[in-house]
């Protein structure tokens, strides 16, 4: 490896990783709010699924998927939104993160829809009689609701989505073909008094039983 390829082959700094691309376009930039919108609202009420970033000090950046019916992720109004917190694997990490660590990450997606919603903030935890009652589905409350306040908000253009091919059957793979998650974890982890059957009946119990 010569010194002009071992200066290329890393970025360490923002003048040189920006002298790469191009200035974004105009409207790139003025998409930036600092609030909700009607078009943001309207996208969060077709929304039924959405991934979240948080990040603990020492320990680093965690994302994790939260999705319910259209609309799960609430707009109480034009800086807030109420996001409820339903049965999970009780790690707890975005949770624990937010504890430590206000900020957060949120992208949502519609299915059939190639663009996204950015929302960056910070969030809290709230018991909120109100908020939890509001969130109910079939008479259970979560335990918890999420409640973000948003800083930044934008909508994203839909490459990834349509290079990826998310919403058509190009890359769609036969559930059959794939090891189950009681199979995978398993053969990870090689516990000594559980098989594969067994951690199959788990998860899908856990599917059946307690999505609420």
């Amino acid at each position: 490896m010569d010194d002009r390829t071992a200066d290329l082959s890393s970025i360490d700094d923002e003048e040189a990783l920006r002298g790469l691309y191009a200035a974004p376009m105009e409207l790139a930039l003025l998409k930036q709010l600092d609030r909700l919108d009607p078009h943001c609202r309207n996208f969060l009420v077709h929304s039924p699924f959405c991934v979240i970033a948080s990040t603990r000090p020492g320990r680093g950046t965690d994302v994790s998927p939260r999705g319910d019916a259209p609309g799960f992720a609430r707009a109480l109004d034009d800086y807030t939104i109420a996001i409820p917190d339903r049965p999970g694997n009780n790690r707890l990490d975005t949770m624990s993160n937010i504890v430590a660590d206000a900020e957060v990450g949120l992208l949502f997606f519609i299915p059939g829809i190639d663009e996204t919603l950015r929302i960056n903030g910070t969030a809290r935890l709230s018991q909120d009689p109100e908020f939890l009652a509001a969130a109910a589905v079939n008479g259970r409350e979560p335990r918890l609701v999420i409640l973000v306040t948003v800083k930044e908000a934008f909508l994203h253009c839909g490459k990834a989505l349509k290079r990826s091919k998310l919403w058509h059957e190009d890359y769609r793979v036969d559930k059959k073909s794939f090891p189950s998650l009681g199979r995978m974890i398993v053969e990870q982890t090689k516990p000594a008094n559980v098989t594969v059957e067994q951690a199959d009946i788990v998860v899908e119990e856990g599917y059946a039983k307690h999505l609420y």
